[in-house]
């Protein structure tokens, strides 16, 4: 027995007309689509339709997602960088995730890292920073124990990293102290690593400002302090 799905799918796609109607009657009720949303919309289950009737309206994919949701590019309040998430949704006046990324490091004055881009876009961004860089669209110079990435225009690159190196050190707040050092403890410091010394480093690496003995009292209210193996009698063999 054939579904009312089917069925519909069995009677012709809709018409120019109708196809728009349906279109922004669909973006009116819920802002984003997938590809079977737009193809139950219209009607049909053939991409290239589905795009031929976006294209007449003009529209956006997502940077995030892998790309598979879609907006009319009259629906996106796109920010002062460019940017829009719906839902957790990411869309970019520039389109692709690769596309976003360049645009935000050649803009910024001071280059960005990528824990920045990550920060700023939601999503990871190591292969779009890989592929720029290897295809010479991007440049990247090391400062503390990461690197930020640049316009691969020499003057223009050369003006970003000045104006890196002299941002001013970030003093870390209390909150704000709980926040980066759980943040390195997440993103790679090992357990050698996991004293105030050596975290207070990282930080100041990044341009925070951190005493060791601070980053101690976060590492120990969260349990994470390392403790000095036991040198007893007992414990010798």
């Amino acid at each position: 027995m054939r579904t009312l799905k089917s069925l519909l799918y069995l009677s012709p796609m809709l018409d120019a007309d109708a196809s728009r109607l349906a279109l922004q009657r669909l973006f009116s009720q819920r802002r984003v689509a997938d590809l079977a949303q737009l193809g139950d919309a219209l009607g049909t289950r053939s991409r290239m339709s589905v795009f031929r009737r976006l294209s007449a309206l003009g529209y956006v994919s997502s940077y995030s997602h892998t790309g598979r949701y879609y907006t009319l590019a009259s629906v996106p309040d796109f920010d002062a960088e460019g940017l829009w998430c719906y839902e957790g949704i990411g869309f970019s006046r520039v389109g692709t995730l690769k596309a976003t990324v360049r645009r935000l490091v050649e803009v910024s004055d001071a280059g960005r890292t990528q824990r920045e881009l990550q920060t700023r876009l939601g999503v990871r961004v190591h292969n779009p920073l890989f592929e720029l860089v290897e295809g010479e669209e991007l440049g990247r110079q090391p400062i503390g124990d990461e690197y930020v990435y640049v316009a691969v225009e020499r003057r223009r690159a050369a003006a970003q990293l000045k104006g890196r190196r002299t941002l001013a050190p970030i003093v870390a707040t209390t909150p704000q102290l709980e926040v980066e050092v759980l943040l390195e403890v997440i993103h790679g410091a090992r357990l050698p690593e996991l004293v105030g010394s050596a975290l207070a480093a990282r930080l100041v690496a990044r341009g925070i400002r951190a005493s060791a003995a601070d980053v101690d009292a976060v590492l120990e209210l969260h349990g994470l302090k390392k403790t000095p193996p036991s040198r007893s009698r007992r414990s010798k063999r």
